[in-house]
């Protein structure tokens, strides 16, 4: 059995998530301990515990360990990742309401289904827009676009919002399945083509998101960008605001959020998504962060050479190429330094 210590590098839910991912494509059993070792709250959270659940439905794996607040979790496949018609629901996790969110429990399911002969449909039930989390927005329209250019086939309905705290958001994947990964290189990014902007509020006021994609749309204008940003209302069982862009270049796309907040003024919220957009711009790196963190497992399953420009190194990137190591999947290597650009890669 191997063993991943969860307070490696960052420490915190990546571990598991990538180490659940990794467990299911390899049929390797894993024994974690320490999980999320350098959070404030350690071990597993809803979010975690759904993802745990989730993938061990999927391989019939025997856990141990699969409880709120948890430290140590056994996991042992006992099938190959199998394809169908799945539902997932954070709220199961813990009495009462939860927006743990439903995009983790995804990008740690996502892999294996895709693999598995034959299609699969997911419901996820959760958050699917808030902090600490990459928002459903990004999946959408950033990973999931990167990943067909991988061979991965995706569809994603967006169809509740779940804002933090109430969570209640709905989102249906389908996923083709009998996926082949191939190398890609993402290393130039083409000339920009527009910025492609959401900014979205539920059960608030309308000049709400108006202000932020007025703002927005001034701030980009003056950078030198085509924007396409509009002010849409969203169904949601709880309220929330925010602004989602997407940058788009020729060869690939880059995406940011800022949440609002009570107190924070709309037209601040667009100055954080647009400074987060233009200081990523300015690299001229191909791939934003968290993208670059996203494409560790599929770039690590792909074998042959990938490579990917990335506007910044972060942490998190690190220890996701630290668990797929542990995995054997030796030649993935990040060159660059924390908080600078740089470069993953896969092979010579």
């Amino acid at each position: 059995m191997l063993e991943i210590n969860g307070s490696y590098g960052e420490g915190g839910g990546q571990i598991v998530r990538s180490s659940l991912t990794l467990a299911a494509i390899t049929g390797t059993p894993v024994r974690l301990t320490n999980i999320r070792g350098n959070r404030s709250r350690p071990g597993l959270r809803p979010q975690h515990l759904t993802a745990v659940r989730a993938v061990a439905r999927i391989c019939d794996a025997a856990v141990t360990g699969d409880s709120l607040d948890s430290q140590s979790l056994t996991f042992e496949p006992r099938v190959a990742p199998q394809a169908g018609a799945y539902e997932f629901d954070v709220n199961d996790a813990t009495p009462g309401s939860s927006a743990g969110s439903v995009a983790l429990v995804l990008q740690t399911i996502l892999l294996p289904l895709a693999l598995a002969p034959g299609p699969s449909e997911v419901r996820l039930l959760g958050g699917t827009t808030v902090p600490m989390s990459p928002p459903v927005l990004f999946l959408d329209r950033v990973y999931f676009p990167t990943l067909f250019e991988m061979g991965l086939r995706a569809n994603l309905d967006h169809r509740l919002w779940g804002f933090y705290p109430e969570g209640g958001g709905e989102v249906v994947v389908q996923i083709r399945g009998g996926t082949q990964l191939h190398p890609v290189t993402l290393t130039e990014r083409g000339e920009p083509i527009r910025v492609e902007g959401l900014a979205f509020a539920a059960k608030l006021p309308s000049h709400i998101p108006q202000r932020m994609t007025n703002r927005a749309r001034s701030i980009l204008g003056d950078a030198g960008f085509e924007t396409r940003i509009v002010a849409e209302h969203v169904p949601s069982p709880g309220l929330g605001t925010g602004l989602f862009l997407c940058a788009r270049y020729e060869h690939v796309a880059a995406g940011f959020l800022a949440l609002g907040r009570r107190g924070l003024p709309s037209e601040e919220v667009a100055e954080i998504a647009c400074r987060a957009l233009l200081a990523h711009h300015h690299t001229g790196a191909a791939v934003d962060a968290h993208l670059g963190d996203q494409l560790v497992l599929p770039f690590a399953l792909a074998g042959g050479a990938s490579r990917a420009t990335l506007s910044r190194v972060t942490r998190h990137t690190l220890t996701h190429v630290w668990v797929a190591q542990q995995f054997g999947f030796r030649e993935i290597a990040v060159d660059g330094s924390v908080g600078d650009p740089g470069v993953l890669r896969v092979g010579s």
